[in-house]
C-alpha cells in the first residue's frame, strides 16, 4: 500500500519530543485527565494492526504468518493488543515474550492474559521456525536505558536476520529516542509507527536506517495537554485520519 494512503505532512512541521516530555504526556494523561494507560494501549495497538494491513498485507491479514516481540512495557502492551486485532482479522500470530508470562504486570500482563485465554501461541524467547510475513517489534519502547540486553537482544538480532519486514510501534528497540543513538542491537525496521508526537531522536541522521517508513498515529492525546503540560502550541493533527505519514 503507497505511502499516499494516509495523509503526509514533513517531521520538521512538527514538535518532537524527548523521553522526559513523553514521561509528561503519560502522567498528565492519567492524572491530570483520568485517560487510563489501557485506553491509550488499545489505540495504539490497533492502528498499529490498521498500518500492518494497510502497509504490508495487501489490506487483508486472513491466512497471513505474523510474528509478535512483546516486552513488558507500556511497548509491549501494545503489541500484544494489535496481535489481538490481527488474530480477529484471520491472521496466523505468534508472540513471543523478552520475559516469562510470570514476568509481567499491571496492564501488558491483562492484555497477555486475554491472548492466553484467547488460545494465540504465546512463546518465550524462541521465535516460531519457518518464514514470516511481518515481524512486529514491541520489545522495548521509550524508556530504553542503554543497549538492549538478554532475550530482548538476541530477539532483535533474529528479527534483523529475517527476510520479513519488520514494523516497530512507537520506537525501534534499540534506539535511544531522544539522542538518535542505535545501541547494538537495534532493530532495523522497514517503518516505525510512534505515537502521540514524534520523538527527537528520528531527526538524527545516524537514526534513519533504523526508523524507516515513519507513521504517527493518535492514541488519544487531547492537543490542549501540550500547551499546559509541555507548553506546547499543536494543533488537531488528525482531522483527516487517525494515522499520519511522516516525510522524513
Amino acid at each position: 500500500m503507497p505511502e499516499g494512503f494516509f495523509p503526509s505532512i514533513p517531521l520538521s512541521s512538527l514538535p518532537q519530543l524527548t523521553t522526559e516530555q513523553m514521561r509528561e504526556v503519560d502522567r498528565a494523561m492519567v492524572e491530570d485527565l483520568g485517560i487510563d494507560l489501557i485506553q491509550m494501549m488499545e489505540n495504539a495497538g490497533r492502528h498499529l494492526a490498521q498500518l500492518a494491513r494497510a502497509r504490508f498485507l495487501d489490506g487483508d491479514a486472513s491466512g497471513k504468518r505474523l510474528v509478535v516481540l512483546s516486552g513488558t512495557g507500556g511497548n509491549g502492551g501494545g503489541a500484544l493488543v494489535c496481535a489481538r486485532h490481527l488474530h480477529n482479522a484471520g491472521a496466523l500470530v505468534h508472540v513471543v515474550t523478552a520475559r516469562p508470562a510470570e514476568a509481567f504486570a499491571g496492564v501488558p500482563a491483562r492484555q497477555l492474559g486475554i491472548l492466553a485465554r484467547m488460545g494465540l501461541p504465546l512463546i518465550h524467547a524462541q521465535p516460531p521456525d519457518g518464514p514470516a510475513d511481518l515481524i512486529l517489534d514491541g520489545l522495548i519502547g521509550y524508556s530504553l536505558q542503554g543497549p538492549p540486553r538478554g532475550t530482548a537482544a538476541e530477539l532483535i538480532r533474529w528479527a534483523n536476520r529475517q527476510p520479513a519486514p519488520r514494523l516497530a510501534l512507537d520506537v525501534p528497540s534499540g534506539l535511544d529516542a531522544t539522542a538518535g543513538t542505535a545501541f547494538d542491537p537495534t532493530v532495523q525496521a522497514t517503518a516505525t509507527l510512534t505515537l502521540a508526537l514524534p520523538k527527537q531522536g528520528f531527526s538524527a541522521p545516524a537514526a534513519a536506517p533504523y526508523v524507516g517508513k515513519l507513521y504517527l498515529a493518535d492514541i488519544g492525546v487531547p492537543h490542549q495537554l501540550y500547551a499546559k503540560a509541555l507548553g506546547l502550541e499543536v494543533g488537531p493533527l488528525f482531522a483527516e485520519g487517525p494515522i499520519l505519514h511522516l516525510q522524513l
